[in-house]
Formats: structure tokens, sequence, C-alpha cells
């Protein structure tokens, strides 16, 4: 175990980004077609193919998802993942047709300092092939990386996060999540997360409970904290998957339950401007065979997994470097690390 989501067997995952524009794109890529559904729980999502993943739609099965930066210009990286997936000969055959079906969820990255002057075509589509093309069934970095490369939270830079665990039948789940989240991960001022009690192997610094931290009950959000009256716009997206079999319909509860998962790692979640979305994907390797305990357990471990892979996007960030071409600086908060160490050393001590 990984403690990625490449920890469920049947999915790859890779990630892309452009350092001028502080944006990027992470794909998952499923050896075969997945059974997959969605919940999307914030007030100003924006995604791609979602209507497809409801239980009463036709399509059964997908062979990739995106999550990319860039709000509604990176909806193009999925085109990007299409046309690998279309090389590879993969997708959904109607007639002499072959499509491949690729949902996609974005999050809005566009006031972090970036270049974002590229001209007629947004860089989305050529990252999104990137990401496909790099896709690996092994390990991938977390942080600032992939769809978590220009994502930020109210006080510290955001990131890509994941993590995994067995449930009690062995069935596998996982969580994938871009965290660029309205309100915060951290309790009070930190270093402490909202996801400690769950935290596995001092996967985001094992620092433990702290004696309620001052401002711990502190609620802040973007654009409030600044003073500024400008709207906010930020959302976390996110993946969870598992190698258990199940339907449309049991995807679409996982789905819902993996909820929870983001709303203990944040505070807060599901606003007017967020745009909260989670996919939920089975890889269909393994049968139930505990029936409604074994979805319970699923249900419940994959938000746990969901949660601590939020911890683990902001602990792992660190603060994007500065172009080549300096057209654009990071202009959001600190990284974790600037702010408190780098990771490990405060345990450490």
């Amino acid at each position: 175990m990984l403690n990625l989501i490449t920890d469920v067997a049947g999915i790859r995952l890779g990630n892309a980004h452009d350092i001028d524009v502080i944006s990027g794109v992470t794909t998952l890529i499923f050896d075969e077609p997945a059974i997959a559904s969605v919940a999307v729980l914030g007030g100003a999502p924006a995604g791609r193919d979602l209507g497809c993943l409801e239980p009463d739609a036709v399509v059964e099965r997908i062979d990739a998802i995106v999550l990319s930066g860039g709000s509604g210009f990176g909806l193009d990286a999925a085109s990007g993942v299409q046309a690998w997936l279309r090389e590879q000969g993969r997708g959904f055959k109607v007639g002499q047709a072959q499509v491949p079906i690729v949902p996609a969820a974005i999050c809005f990255d566009l006031n972090n300092g970036g270049n974002k002057d590229w001209g007629r075509h947004a860089p989305y589509r050529e990252l999104g092939f990137a990401a496909a093309d790099a896709a690996t069934a092994g390990h991938f970095p977390l942080g600032t990386v992939g769809a978590g490369y220009g994502a930020s939270t109210v006080d510290l830079k955001g990131g890509l996060g994941s993590a995994s665990a067995k449930t009690s039948a062995g069935h596998t789940v996982a969580a994938i999540v871009s965290v660029n989240a309205l309100g915060s991960a951290l309790m009070g001022d930190g270093p402490h997360f909202w996801a400690t009690a769950l935290e596995q192997a001092a996967e985001f610094g094992g620092f433990g409970f702290p004696p309620r931290p001052p401002g711990a009950s502190h609620l802040d959000w973007k654009g409030r904290s600044q003073g500024t009256a400008s709207t906010p716009h930020s959302t976390t997206i996110a993946c969870v998957a598992t190698d258990a079999i199940l339907d449309k319909a049991q995807a679409k509860r996982l789905a819902i339950a993996a909820n929870a998962g983001l709303a203990r790692g944040l505070r807060l979640s599901h606003a007017v401007m967020d745009g909260d979305t989670i996919f939920a994907v089975s890889t269909t390797k393994r049968k139930l065979s505990g029936g409604i305990q074994d979805l319970i357990e699923i249900g419940a471990l994959t938000a746990d997994c969901l949660s601590r892979a939020i911890a683990r996007a902001v602990y792992e960030a660190h603060t994007p470097a500065t172009p080549p071409a300096q057209r654009g600086r990071w202009q959001g908060p600190p990284a974790w690390r600037d702010r408190f160490g780098s990771p490990g050393h405060q345990r450490a001590q």
C-alpha cells in the first residue's frame, strides 16, 4: 500500500502543470471502463459529462476522470484526455464511432498571480493529454502538482492529496483531492489539522491533538479575512474509488457518503460559492461478500480517506517556483512548510 489512490487495482494517475500559468491537471485513467457516479454539493460547480453519471443515465462505464485548475477554461483538459484515449482505441461504441467517456471537474485558480494571458486557446487541452500520457499505476507526488499546482485555501497553499485504506473484508478504498478550499484545513492557527483524529503513520506531521488551540472555532474564508468586497471563488474537487464491485446507484451513494470526509477535513465546505464535487469510482475487481455491511464500511472508510487526503495535500504543498519568464509570481498564501517548517521538522523536534 502506497497510501495513494493507485492502490486501487485498475487505476493509473498522471499529473501535468504549467509553471507560468500556475495551474495544472490531474487525470485518472482506468485500465478497463469503470462504474462511476458523482455528488455535487457545492453552490458554484463546473463540470463536464456529469449528467451521464446519474444512475438513471444510459452510459454504464467511463474511461477516465479529470480534475483540473483553470475554472471553465480547465474543462478543455478532458478533450486532451479524450484525444489520448482515442489513440489507444478506447471509448463508448456508437455505430462506427468510438467516444471516450471522460467526466471532469474544475477548480477556480485564476487569481493566483500566474500568467493567464495565454492567447486564443488555454493550455488545458495539452495539459490533459500530457497528464494522461504520464499516468502510472505506482507512486506519484503530492502537494504542488497537477490539479493542485495553483490551488489555495484561505490561510495556506492548497494542493493535491491522496490516501488509501483496506476494509475488514479486504476491499481497497482511496481518495484523490485537489484542495482549493474556501476555508481552512487547520485548527485555529495550526499546525494541527482538522483531520487529526483520522491520521495514520504521521502522514501529515503526527502532531496529535492540541489542548484546544487558540481560535479553533474562529470562522474565516477567502475574501473575508482580506477585508475585500470581491466574491470568493473556490472549489475542492475529488475522486474516491474502490475495487469492490458496485453498480451506479451504489457509486452514487458512495460519492454522497464521501462528502462527510470533505466536511471533516475542512472548515468550511459546501458553501454557496464552493464548487465542491466528488466522483466515486468502482473498478469492479472484488465481489462484495458482506452485502450491506460491506457497503457501510466502504462508505465510512472512503470518507476517512478523503479527510486524510485533504490534510496531506496542504501538508505536502510548497510555494510554486517563479517562472523563468517572471510574468506571473505566486500571489496566494504561504505553504504549510513556510509557516511551520519542512514536513516532519516539528515532529522531529
